[in-house]
């Protein structure tokens, strides 16, 4: 029988560890041209919104293959489903629905950066933002350094407390809430920005040399949440789909600042074929994207162990 989770099954915080191993190996396939990511795929309905697609899978001695898809649609709720296939037998290992699980792969894909590319004695952390993405990077970056301390800053004050007390208690670290975006990221050894915002909330100014620094939130020229000057000082910058920058609508937020032909791709930094930080004052930014095809393999990964 094929298995079938939802939201509620994806509750443990060990399942952040599984994902970001998961990925991994995902991103080393990639480097060695065995996984399937194709940007996504939109199919609009006029007046209504779009059903996103992602499809992709890793090739192989165990290949996976299976897609993603969401809805724009207007609503308060909104409902994604994840399928997975063994392509070796046909068979269909299982389905997840519910945004959990993309919440919790694009965690793990900013965990991943902050693995390979903050320094490795990083122990402070700031937050932008307080909402589900927040939580998950933050979750992530718990799991691949030792976190002494984090400070979050959002615009609503409630939210950034109940944000505070929610993963100081799961996390078992401090984490408090800041009164403006600059204190949160004062001094921080790394800096995750999960905002909605359309115009910059920090700026290299507001940053200490070595901070690694992950962008989650809006990246286009239409609107973006970081200062460009944080990429004219970054020594490194990586995304994890190079693809999906150049597949906007609107143009990628760095096309045109001269800063985009220096931008790697994460998969290639963990695989050693190029270059990650490179000293302790190296300040390095990570532009998150989403890389098609990795729900596919943290849903299997997750399947494998539920």
């Amino acid at each position: 029988m094929t298995k079938i989770l939802k939201d509620e099954d994806l509750v443990s915080g060990a399942l952040m560890a599984v994902a970001i191993d998961a990925l991994e190996t995902a991103f080393l396939a990639r480097a060695g041209n065995r996984l399937i990511s194709p940007p996504r795929h939109h199919v609009s309905f006029p007046d209504r919104g779009d059903l996103v697609f992602t499809v992709g899978g890793i090739l192989g001695e165990k290949p996976l293959a299976g897609f993603r898809v969401y809805e724009t649609f207007e609503g308060m709720e909104h409902s994604q489903i994840v399928a997975v296939w063994l392509a070796d037998d046909a068979r269909l290992k299982g389905i997840v629905l519910g945004a959990r699980l993309g919440n919790l792969r694009t965690g793990a894909i900013g965990g991943l950066a902050i693995r390979h590319l903050s320094a490795p004695d990083a122990r402070t952390v700031g937050i932008l933002g307080s909402g589900a993405q927040a939580r998950t990077q933050l979750a992530a970056a718990a799991a691949v350094r030792k976190l002494d301390r984090a400070r979050v800053y959002s615009r609503d004050a409630k939210n950034r407390a109940a944000f505070a007390a929610e993963m100081q208690q799961a996390l078992g670290i401090e984490v408090e809430p800041a009164g403006s975006a600059s204190k949160a990221v004062d001094g921080a050894d790394i800096v995750i920005c999960a905002t909605t915002s359309q115009t910059p909330v920090i700026h290299a100014r507001d940053l200490k040399p070595g901070v690694h620094v992950n962008t989650v939130g809006p990246k286009t020229q239409q609107g973006y949440e970081l200062g460009l000057d944080i990429a004219y000082v970054a020594a490194v910058i990586a995304t994890d789909s190079p693809e999906q920058t150049r597949a906007y609508a609107s143009p990628f937020f760095l096309a045109g600042s001269g800063n985009e032909h220096r931008m790697a791709d994460l998969a290639d930094i963990i695989a050693g074929k190029a270059a990650g930080r490179g000293s302790p004052e190296d300040t390095t930014l990570f532009c998150s994207v989403g890389l098609a095809g990795t729900e596919v393999v943290v849903a299997s990964a997750i399947l494998d162990i539920l």
